[in-house]
């Protein structure tokens, strides 16, 4: 079977990690074996699990985001087997992220990566945009902008509930009591 590199993507809020965990139990109910990991600097509701902002979760191993892929190799041997590999929060692996991807997808796997194209200074985030480039398939989601329920197609961060500063650091841990979905018009980066 040839492998493939799937991408999901858009805002917070767009269901990224839901329409993962609908691949995942797509290819479970397909007889094929999955193995989900996630960066094990995501603890918002789980440290073992990926969790959606409306509740569903499922079972993931936390891996350290700058992790290469002869420790994933070697740390998690179960993979060697493994029809399917997803990641959720694709925008905090680090600059090898697409590497590890691409040389799972030349094993012929089937690789799922749901996260954000863009940090919230409306940028492009970690290594997602190499990994669009080198999908075979890109799904992007929009949300509903908390402003004016138009679509939304970028993440507001909030500090005090006021437009986050474009100095403020790229990572910040958080869901809706850090961040919403935004359309062009609502989105706003001071400075």
């Amino acid at each position: 079977m040839a492998g493939r590199l799937e991408i999901i993507t858009g805002p917070m809020f767009a269901g990224k990690s839901e329409e993962l965990m609908r691949r995942i139990n797509r290819a479970k109910i397909a007889n094929k074996s999955v193995v989900v990991f996630k960066p094990d600097i995501d603890t918002r509701y789980s440290t073992v699990e990926i969790v959606s902002h409306s509740g569903a979760k499922c079972s993931a191993i936390p891996i350290p985001p700058q992790i290469l892929f002869g420790q994933l190799k070697g740390k998690y041997p179960k993979i060697k087997e493994t029809n399917v590999v997803a990641f959720d929060e694709g925008q905090f692996f680090g600059s090898q992220f697409p590497e590890i991807c691409e040389r799972l997808v030349k094993e012929g796997k089937r690789v799922i990566v749901a996260g954000l194209d863009l940090n919230f200074r409306g940028e492009p985030f970690g290594p997602m945009p190499i990994l669009l480039a080198l999908a075979d398939e890109v799904l992007k989601l929009t949300a509903i902008c908390s402003v004016c329920g138009e679509p939304a197609t970028r993440t507001q961060r909030l500090i005090g509930g006021k437009p986050a500063s474009s100095k403020s650091p790229e990572v910040l841990i958080g869901g809706k009591e850090t961040y919403e979905a935004r359309c062009r018009e609502h989105w706003i980066v001071p400075d």
